[in-house]
């Protein structure tokens, strides 16, 4: 059975692409620290715990598991936290993802999915956001990502390391078994936020900016299923796993929904 190895595997988007991994017929190997992921969505495959920054515990797992590919989600994620603690971001987005690579490098050099983000974009002025757009990240974290998408491209013209970056934007909703779902902390995302206003489990929900040069003057955003995504993900995958060259693309659903338009999607339902 093909072997992949998921880092960051039991965490939100990780957890959905290993039961995509599984339903595929492949067995995922979930590397994860647990600081953001949990072990109980750990639920195809096993879990091998331990963290990015420690060389001597990836390169083992890597050189025991012996992985036919890699999908890499592993990273601190909050683009807030990334401006007033940039040297954590730095330290484990990068120096971690380096440490990942190496240990490929050092094995057979399986092909890798990077998890990116459509941050690398900036306050681009596309109406549509096409991979053609120029990058220009405006925060670390979107920094970080970009860092390793150059990354990946010097390790390949050096090994033949082959990889598909993704670039995603709003991850959204849950598995439809109701096997696992979306569990952040804190939570930051628009849609688990107005549920619980709703549903009376917080007191309020706050809507910050009313002045953006939209229809109802709040923020626009992408959103896709993270179902659909978990299914890219095996599709980026499979592309390299059958010889495919190494590639860049953007995820979404190439519409855009306000977010009082999102708060009154939750009020009706």
């Amino acid at each position: 059975m093909t072997r992949i190895l998921v880092t960051g595997g039991a965490g939100y988007i990780g957890s959905h692409t290993c039961k995509a991994l599984s339903q595929a017929g492949m067995e995922p190997v979930v590397f994860d620290n647990l600081v953001g992921g949990h072990d109980w969505a750990v639920k195809w495959g096993d879990l091998e715990v331990g963290d990015l920054l420690d060389r001597e515990r990836i390169a083992e797992v890597v050189n025991r598991v012996l992985p036919d590919g890699v999908i890499h989600f592993a990273s601190f994620g909050y683009v807030g936290e990334s401006v007033t603690d940039p040297a954590k971001y730095w330290r484990n987005n990068v120096t971690g993802a380096i440490n990942l690579l190496d240990a490929l490098v050092g094995s057979d050099a399986p092909p890798v999915v990077f998890s990116s983000s459509c941050t690398v974009y900036g306050m681009t002025d596309a109406d549509f956001i096409a991979e053609s757009v120029s990058v220009a990240p405006i925060n670390p974290y979107g920094n970080t990502k970009r860092a390793i998408e150059i990354m990946l491209k010097d390790y390949e013209v050096a090994t033949d390391l082959r990889h598909v970056v993704l670039r995603y934007f709003n991850a959204a909703g849950c598995d439809a078994d109701g096997e696992i779902g979306e569990v952040h902390d804190p939570e930051t995302h628009l849609i688990p936020l107005a549920i619980a206003a709703a549903a009376g489990d917080r007191d309020a929900l706050k809507i910050f900016g009313t002045d953006y040069p939209t229809a109802d003057g709040t923020c626009v955003r992408d959103y896709i299923h993270v179902t659909d995504l978990a299914d890219a993900h095996v599709r980026a995958l499979r592309h390299l796993l059958d010889g495919g060259a190494s590639d860049v693309f953007n995820l979404g659903a190439g519409d855009g929904y306000s977010v009082r338009e999102v708060v009154d999607a939750v009020g009706r339902v």
